[in-house]
């Protein structure tokens, strides 16, 4: 089973044109990454509400689009473009997906990816970080 990992999208980001990993700058993002990169997945992928599924080092213009703010048609047709794009270059049925993102960016995904782990499902933004620096400080404490 392959280990995918999908991060959301933050609103804090660079003011210049930057890789998709560099453009997303709060700590809530910077620690999902770190916390991703220790898990040794096979992929890592950013859930853009603006572009979708974006690689690591795909370079973007920052911009200011949210699903939050988006109506339900809205979220349900970003989430079958992620699908779609997701279907490419993974396998729905047999990989495992580890979602690091809130409930709008995972709930029209789930239904079709049968293995997932939601690893921080219902914690508050500061307990989520509590979960993240957590993990990695025991990670590196065991290397």
């Amino acid at each position: 089973m392959t280990k995918i990992v999908l991060i959301s999208c933050v609103s804090k980001k660079e003011s210049h044109l930057s890789k998709a990993e560099d453009l997303y700058k709060s700590p809530l993002f910077r620690y999902s990454l770190k916390y991703a990169r220790n898990l040794n997945p096979y992929k890592i992928y950013i859930l853009s509400a603006k572009h979708g599924l974006l690689t690591l080092n795909y370079k973007i213009k920052p911009y200011n689009e949210t699903l939050n703010e988006m109506k339900l048609e809205q979220i349900k047709r970003w989430s079958l473009d992620v699908l779609k794009k997701l279907k490419k270059e993974t396998d729905l049925q047999n990989d495992e997906f580890i979602f690091l993102a809130g409930e709008k960016y995972r709930k029209y995904l789930i239904p079709h990816i049968v293995h997932h782990i939601i690893p921080m499902k219902g914690l508050s933004i500061g307990k989520q970080l509590k979960f993240l620096k957590d993990k990695i400080k025991n990670e590196s404490d065991m290397q």
